[in-house]
């Protein structure tokens, strides 16, 4: 998917990534959403309402997964590259508690968001040990 541009402001563009939307063949929430500099990470529920939303839902089940969008703006114009788990997104900011919130649809990039965050408490711990 490319990049989709509107004359939201990014606070819009944010509001409506998030709302839930209910269509014909399934439902969609968002249960968790967190913000990291330009990348929004979501832990989406999805209900299916007919057969053939996903592979491993029938009506009436559901399944969360972890989306990514990425926010940019340009031209004065807001816009988003929306991407799930399953493509390995180049990004692993994503929280460590939302791993456990959904379905692992990756493990190779979720191995890379743990040691992304295993990294980021590296120095932390060192400089404390440094101080006692």
């Amino acid at each position: 998917m490319g990049w989709l541009f509107s004359s939201r402001t990014r606070s819009e563009l944010i509001r409506d990534l998030i709302q839930p939307e209910d269509r014909e063949r399934a439902s969609v929430r968002i249960i968790a959403h967190t913000l990291r500099g330009n990348v929004l990470w979501s832990v989406v529920e999805i209900t299916a309402k007919a057969e053939g939303v996903h592979q491993d839902l029938a009506p009436g089940e559901s399944m969360c997964y972890i989306r990514c969008d990425l926010l940019q703006r340009s031209g004065g114009q807001w816009g988003y590259k929306g991407m799930d788990e399953s493509v390995s997104p180049y990004y692993y900011t994503c929280p460590l508690r939302y791993l456990e919130m959904a379905k692992d649809i990756s493990p190779d990039w979720r191995e890379k968001v743990r040691a992304y965050h295993a990294q980021r408490r590296r120095p932390a711990a060192s400089s404390q040990l440094a101080v006692a």
